[in-house]
């Protein structure tokens, strides 16, 4: 039991199905209630009525709105990743996996604007997931990016001074703020599938050799 009489189990006093069950629906509800009312301004209770449990029913899941918060932070970022894995499965050149790892991102956030808002701007507002969480969901994310550089440079196609650790950081950052963007944005200037080939052909030619940063000078005359 956790302090007041808040379990710790995730709900394991419920059948597997229920409990599961049950779990999922609470952090759809969540996700409705923090894109709309924001994060600071939801309540645990507002939760509930959307999810249609009682307020208590809650805590046997989640310790508090933080907890919530993340597990949504979680649970998402888990489908993203395998989602990601399975589609670069097939796709050989590390470039081209580059490309369809931006078409992934943004699809994904073009099909859950909802989601992409709870993400992208209320889970910046929670002090707890900022300086306490480890976000190693996040980091898994960017070590498929990682992956698809280093495997460049060992075949030769992406150049080998780039810091994969730098480039997946500065990869995921314009998707991110540019999907932020979007999700702002009162006029339709970015749109999501556009967005994804205009970063992917910034940065695979920025970092393939067979584009060389600095070409060399004609001679003069």
């Amino acid at each position: 039991m956790q302090e007041g009489g808040i379990r710790d189990d995730g709900g394991r006093g419920a059948p597997k199905k229920e409990r599961g069950e049950r779990y999922a629906q609470i952090l759809d509800a969540a996700i409705d209630v923090f894109a709309d009312k924001g994060f600071f301004k939801a309540r645990i209770s507002d939760v509930a009525e959307q999810a249609g449990v009682a307020d208590g029913t809650i805590y046997l899941y989640f310790r508090n709105k933080d907890e919530l918060l993340i597990r949504i932070f979680e649970e998402k970022m888990g489908v993203m990743i395998d989602g990601v894995r399975a589609e670069l499965l097939p796709v050989a050149d590390p470039l081209e996996r580059l490309r369809v790892f931006a078409r992934h991102h943004f699809a994904q956030v073009e099909a859950h604007r909802t989601l992409a808002e709870v993400l992208q701007v209320e889970l910046r507002l929670s002090n707890k997931f900022l300086k306490e969480y480890r976000p190693e969901k996040l980091w898994q994310y960017l070590a498929i990016i990682e992956e698809c550089v280093r495997d460049g440079q060992a075949c030769g196609r992406i150049r080998p001074e780039i810091d994969p650790y730098v480039f997946s950081w500065a990869f995921f950052g314009a998707m991110d703020e540019l999907a932020m963007q979007w999700i702002l944005q009162r006029r339709t200037r970015i749109l999501p599938m556009p967005t994804a080939e205009t970063v992917a052909d910034v940065f695979i030619c920025g970092i393939s050799t067979s584009n060389p940063p600095n070409p060399p000078k004609k001679e003069s005359a």
